[in-house]
């Protein structure tokens, strides 16, 4: 079964939201590939098969609003029922990251010692990169060894403007 899907407008750019049954599934930066053939700006896509599409639709528009608050710096944790899907790993790495707070950063390494994997730092940054939902699992909140920006799927510039955003880094 295909999830729901919308295109909300972000102060990033266009993103792609996802939804099942379950929770969001999945937040996409629009200049990825796929994204090429479609218009954002006519809204959610006919690609609601669930048989009860208004579940999905209703994560859809929370998660909406939600992203408006966090961007307009009312909202510092999210509240939505969330359904990534992933290994074992990747699922104790992204939960994890629902730890990490508005406003602070941890190392890999640190986030391997919380997830009971001490070495494996790299592991930890394949499961960030992996991360279907950014933003809300704040994968962008991780940062190198020496506090250094590396490593975030979108692109280094979207993780600075989010840290500035929650003032980690000076705007």
């Amino acid at each position: 079964m295909k999830p729901a899907g919308t295109f909300w407008r972000s102060p990033l750019g266009w993103l792609r939201l996802e939804a099942d049954l379950k929770g969001l599934t999945a937040i996409q930066f629009a200049f990825r590939p796929g994204f090429e053939d479609r218009d954002p700006a006519h809204g959610e896509e006919a690609s609601d098969e669930s048989p009860d599409p208004a579940g999905p639709r209703q994560v859809l528009a929370k998660a909406a609003a939600q992203l408006d608050a966090y961007f307009a710096r009312r909202l510092t944790r999210f509240d939505l029922p969330l359904a990534p899907a992933g290994t074992p790993f990747q699922l104790a790495v992204w939960t994890a990251l629902l730890d990490v707070p508005w406003g602070a950063t941890i190392s890999y390494g640190e986030l391997a010692r919380r997830v009971g994997r001490p070495r494996a730092a790299r592991a930890v940054g394949a499961a960030n990169r992996a991360n279907p939902i950014p933003i809300i699992i704040p994968c962008h909140r991780v940062v190198g060894a020496r506090g250094d920006l590396v490593g975030y799927a979108p692109g280094i510039e979207y993780k600075r403007r989010l840290l500035e955003l929650e003032g980690v880094l000076g705007a």
